[in-house]
């Protein structure tokens, strides 16, 4: 049997620390995992992280003022920009991104019993940190922009070091510990986070 997306309690659990059942074998062989699979609920965790990490810094950290004043007004679109709502729409994609890296290290990301940390380190040190771009919060950020620290290390920084932190945990727990009720679950708000903005886009 081998398990993709839409794993069951039929599905094997990992174990620590694992069986192994033959010379060379990996801790992921042993339990099967798909790259299909992985891609697939990367796409789905990142999108519902992004969504509900993005509504909640925009409501904690003022957004709707912030991204209409310097400095980020120059930088960042408004927040009623059809781009901006139709953000949500793109994150399957960069979901889809993600999952390849974690497959290609899926033995430490998922073989291991803290692997959630192994990819939340990850993402941290090179999607935030070390960007090769001079993006905002990024080292090369602070060197190459004239953006002011406050907006380097300030509201932004917390919610993507937070949503990976919830991305990592959640992915990990997944794809380790599939059930019935976390595969439907993520999935409905999945889908809910799809139609909202395409909704919000037609009525606007």
């Amino acid at each position: 049997m081998r398990c993709g997306w839409d794993d069951t309690d039929d599905c094997p659990r990992f174990e620590y620390p694992p069986t192994l059942n033959w010379p060379g074998q990996t801790v992921t062989d042993a339990y099967r995992l798909t790259l299909p699979g992985v891609l697939a609920r990367s796409a789905i965790v990142h999108t519902v992280t992004y969504f509900c990490a993005g509504v909640l810094a925009f409501t904690l950290f003022d957004y709707g003022t912030a991204l209409v004043e310097e400095p980020l007004a120059g930088l960042m679109r408004s927040p009623d920009d059809p781009m901006v709502m139709a953000g949500p729409l793109f994150q399957p994609v960069r979901g889809l991104l993600f999952g390849v890296v974690f497959y290609l290290l899926r033995d430490q990301c998922f073989g291991r019993r803290y692997g959630w940390l192994t990819m939340w380190v990850v993402l941290v040190v090179v999607g935030t940190l070390s960007t090769f771009g001079p993006a905002p919060g990024s080292i090369e950020g602070l060197i190459y922009t004239t953006l002011p620290l406050s907006v380097h290390l300030g509201a932004g920084h917390i919610e993507t070091m937070g949503q990976a932190l919830a991305f990592s945990w959640l992915l990990f727990h997944w794809v380790r510990y599939p059930k019935r009720w976390l595969t439907w679950g993520l999935a409905g708000v999945f889908v809910i986070v799809m139609v909202l903005p395409v909704l919000g886009l037609l009525v606007g």
